[in-house]
């Protein structure tokens, strides 16, 4: 009896060894994709059976079964994460299971740029390979719509960074992020902005620092800029900035502005109106937005380009001129 359950344990344990030499083995094998390289995405909420399976169903395993069982053994099961991967041709199951555990999900970027237009933010979009693309035929409005914003104008409306997502993420998601992101900063620096400033409301101060930020070459000038246009405005003067010219010409503008750009009227030209264009022109960084909210304590009423990024400040019509002669037309 005694050498009948050595026996067994022998066996058993002979079992166990091959068992596991075997399972190790297949662990640290090569599975050998084809291509090269090869892209898997595994759906959110799935379990280990589930992953396994996608997997089988994608090329990467022969059968599920393996693949569960090294998972299990290696207490790797409730870990497992859903997103896109990159697998290399010589990956191994092993390997397979650790990027899946710690996420190792391929990540595309994209980043938006102070400064640039919705109509070049959709660009970049566009051409971005790791975006899933499904709002190329429509609309601003309706892009806007899908948002569920209360505008229907999305200029200025999003917040330049950049976002890091899974491969195929739809560009409605990535628009939403960067959205909900503006509307965020955008309210809570409204929140403890200078008081008595010439702002309605946040959406105004927006449009103000989307002004700001294509006035300013020198960062550190911008809370001056910004008190620029503040003065002017609660004295009634027209902001006569060329950004807002620029941008209401439309395609229009090759590159350079004449005098009679400045006299053609459009909603956006501030030579001819008075007060704020009717929405931003350009996306504000966090930057320009906290100048338009804390702009800097000035009498300054004008400013000059030296040619070099900054500019040259004047508190009357008579230095601003002098400063023109100095500046501009002795180049």
């Amino acid at each position: 009896m005694v050498k009948r359950i050595k026996r067994w344990l022998f066996i058993c344990l002979i079992s166990i060894v091959l068992i596991t030499a075997w399972l190790a083995y297949y662990a640290i094998s090569p599975l050998r994709l084809q291509p090269s390289s090869q892209e898997v995405v595994i759906a959110p909420n799935s379990g280990l059976r589930s992953i396994a399976n996608q997997l089988v169903a994608q090329g990467v395993l022969r059968e599920p079964w393996r693949f569960i069982l090294l998972a299990k053994l290696l207490n790797k099961e409730q870990y497992l994460q859903a997103g896109s991967y990159t697998l290399n041709k010589n990956i191994s199951p092993y390997q397979l299971l650790l990027s899946l555990n710690y996420g190792k999900a391929t990540q595309g970027s994209v980043t938006f740029i102070e400064g640039r237009t919705f109509a070049q933010m959709r660009e970049k979009l566009a051409k971005n390979d790791a975006v899933k693309q499904t709002t190329t035929t429509l609309s601003d409005r309706e892009i806007m719509q899908l948002l569920g914003s209360k505008y229907t104008t999305p200029e200025g409306l999003f917040f330049p960074d950049t976002f890091y997502f899974n491969r195929h993420t739809p560009d409605i998601a990535l628009l939403k992020i960067s959205y909900d992101a503006m509307q965020a900063k955008l309210n809570k620096a409204w929140q403890t902005r200078d008081p008595n400033l010439p702002y309605k409301d946040s959406y105004e101060a927006l449009i103000m620092a989307s002004i700001i930020e294509k006035e300013t070459g020198k960062p550190s000038e911008r809370p001056m800029i910004a008190g620029v246009f503040v003065n002017r405005m609660r004295f009634g003067m027209r902001l006569q900035t060329d950004p807002t010219v620029i941008y209401g010409m439309g395609l229009k503008y090759d590159g350079n502005i004449r005098k009679k750009d400045l006299l053609t009227d459009t909603p956006y030209n501030t030579y001819t109106r008075s007060g704020l264009p009717p929405t931003p022109i350009a996306m504000p960084g966090m930057a320009s937005i906290e100048a338009a909210l804390h702009p800097a304590d000035t009498k300054a009423l004008y400013f000059v380009g030296k040619g070099d990024g900054s500019h040259a400040f004047s508190n009357n019509l008579n230095e601003h001129n002098r400063a023109v002669v100095l500046y501009q037309l002795k180049k």
